[in-house]
C-alpha cells in the first residue's frame, strides 16, 4: 500500500520540472509568435502583393493568348472551306474581343512592373529586433531618424534651397547609409550575444550579460550619433540663408564617418573572452 505522502524529493523534482517545462513553453510561444509576424510581415509586403499581382495576371495573359490561338485556327479553317461559315463568324466575334482582354490585361502588367521598379528604389526595411531584444528600442529611434534624414536631405538637394552644396548633401547621405549599416551589423550582434546567453548554462553566462550591456552601450551611441547628423540637417534646412550651411552639415557628417568606422570595428567582435 501506497504512502498518501508524496515523497518530498519527487515533488521538488516534479516542481522544477514544471517551471523548466513552462519556461521552455513561453519560450517557444515567443519564438512561434515571432516567426508568424515574419511571415506575416513578407506576405503583406508590398513587393510581395505587386509580385502576386504580377504573377496572376500573367497567367491570365497565357489563357487569352491561348484561347486567341484556338479562335484563330478555326477562323483560318473556315476561310480555307474546311469549316462553315457560321464558327468563323463566331471565331471573328471571339478574337475581337478576346484580344482587347489580351491588350487590357497587358497594360495592367506593364503598370504593375512600373510600379515594381518604383518600389525597388524606395529603401529595404530590415525587420526589427524582437521586443524582448534590447535592440529593438534603438533600433526603431534609427528607423525614424533615418525617415526623417531622408526627407531633409532630399529638401535640401532641391533646387530651390541653393545655398547648400550638392556635394555636401550627397556625402552626408553616402555617410548616413554607411552608418545605419554599421549600426544594423552591431544590432545583429547583440541579438546573436542574447540568444546565446539565453541557452548557455547559468554558470557561463556572466561573460554574455556584459557582453550585451557593452554592445547595446555601442548601439545607443551609433543611434546618437546619427540622430546628430539629422539634427545638423535640420538645423542648415531651417536657417536655409546660413552664411556656411557646408561647414554646419560638414562637421556633422565627420564625426558621424567617425563613429561609423569605430562601429564597424565593433562588428568584428565575437565574444567575451572568459575569465
Amino acid at each position: 500500500m501506497d504512502h498518501p505522502r508524496m515523497d518530498p524529493r519527487r515533488r521538488v523534482a516534479g516542481e522544477i520540472a514544471q517551471i523548466v517545462g513552462g519556461a521552455v513553453h513561453g519560450q517557444l510561444q515567443g519564438q512561434l509568435a515571432d516567426q508568424v509576424k515574419r511571415r506575416l510581415s513578407a506576405w503583406n509586403d508590398p513587393r510581395a502583393k505587386l509580385d502576386r499581382r504580377y504573377r496572376r495576371s500573367s497567367r491570365v495573359l497565357t489563357f487569352w493568348l491561348i484561347v486567341l490561338a484556338i479562335l484563330a485556327v478555326v477562323g483560318t479553317l473556315t476561310l480555307v472551306g474546311a469549316l462553315p461559315s457560321a464558327p468563323g463568324v463566331i471565331a471573328a466575334i471571339g478574337l475581337a474581343g478576346t484580344g482587347v482582354l489580351a491588350v487590357r490585361t497587358k497594360s495592367k502588367m506593364r503598370e504593375i512592373d512600373t510600379a515594381r521598379r518604383q518600389l525597388a528604389l524606395a529603401p529595404v526595411r530590415t525587420p526589427l529586433p524582437a521586443r524582448s531584444s534590447a535592440a529593438r528600442q534603438p533600433m526603431e529611434r534609427l528607423e525614424d531618424a533615418e525617415d526623417t534624414l531622408r526627407e531633409l536631405l532630399r529638401q535640401l538637394d532641391s533646387a530651390a534651397l541653393t545655398s547648400v552644396p550638392t556635394d555636401s548633401v550627397a556625402q552626408a547621405r553616402a555617410t548616413g547609409t554607411e552608418a545605419s549599416a554599421a549600426i544594423r551589423a552591431v544590432s545583429h550582434q547583440l541579438q546573436a550575444v542574447e540568444r546565446a546567453r539565453d541557452t548557455a548554462p547559468p554558470l557561463d553566462r556572466g561573460p554574455l550579460v556584459d557582453g550585451v550591456h557593452r554592445l547595446r552601450a555601442q548601439l545607443d551611441e551609433g543611434v546618437e550619433g546619427y540622430c546628430g547628423l539629422v539634427a545638423a540637417a535640420g538645423r542648415v534646412l531651417a536657417e536655409s540663408t546660413a552664411s556656411n550651411p557646408r561647414q554646419v552639415l560638414g562637421d556633422a557628417t565627420d564625426h558621424l564617418a567617425g563613429l561609423a568606422s569605430a562601429l564597424r570595428d565593433i562588428s568584428h567582435w565575437t565574444r567575451p573572452e572568459s575569465p
